[in-house]
């Protein structure tokens, strides 16, 4: 099918417009209660904690990889599904969901952060994190829950679990999370993506099969 006839299919169907809106209304209150969410476990964090891994590797200056790299996942991601609109409401909503979890565990954990980070990270850092988010990592869980999402699409499946991977090792090279944050995101993540297919069923039929 054209594009253009794939899209008048689904921008003519009002219960796939409603259910796309709704995901975009969720998306936006979930960026609204992670920021706060992240000011709040920045002003409430405590001292750093030893970590098997942190404590016994050097630091490395990444942090143009971890910024970039997480920015660039997120733009394909929004073009991915802009080519695929049957996709739209499942991928939303479950981003939605996401975010909304992890911020409900941002504000529970106020770790601070590993007191080596290298000085000229902090400004490049800026914008995409407040400094006391960290449990649990963003950048591993949301490509992971990418691979899960498209998980019968082994190219897109492959590519979004080396993505996970890659930010992860990123993640800890940089000091930027502990081990915990990293490993804990896949278990989370994997459990974000059930309640997804439990509560949006409807929108994960149409990911599947279409309208």
């Amino acid at each position: 099918m054209a594009p253009k006839e794939r899209y008048k299919k689904y921008l003519t169907n009002k219960s796939f417009i409603w259910s796309s809106v709704l995901g975009l209304f969720l998306l936006v209150f979930s960026l609204f209660i992670n920021y706060w969410s992240g000011v709040y476990a920045t002003v409430k964090q405590s001292n750093s904690v030893t970590d098997i891994i942190l404590s016994n590797i050097p630091i490395y200056n990444v942090a143009n990889i971890f910024v970039y790299g997480i920015l660039a996942v997120i733009i394909f991601v929004f073009f991915l599904i802009l080519f695929k609109p049957r996709t739209v409401p499942f991928v939303v909503k479950s981003s939605a969901v996401f975010i909304l979890v992890r911020a409900i565990f941002i504000s529970l954990t106020h770790i601070g952060l590993y007191p080596d980070i290298i000085a000229a990270d902090v400004d490049i850092l800026k914008g995409i994190t407040s400094g006391g988010d960290l449990f649990f990592s963003g950048h591993a869980g949301f490509p992971f829950l990418m691979a899960l999402i498209f998980w019968r699409d082994k190219i897109l499946r492959y590519f979004f679990i080396f993505i996970s991977v890659a930010l992860g090792v990123v993640a800890l090279l940089g000091h930027y999370h502990y081990t915990i944050d990293v490993l804990s995101a896949y278990f989370i993540t994997f459990g974000v993506y059930h309640i997804c297919l439990k509560f949006f069923k409807k929108d994960y039929s149409i990911f599947l099969n279409g309208i």
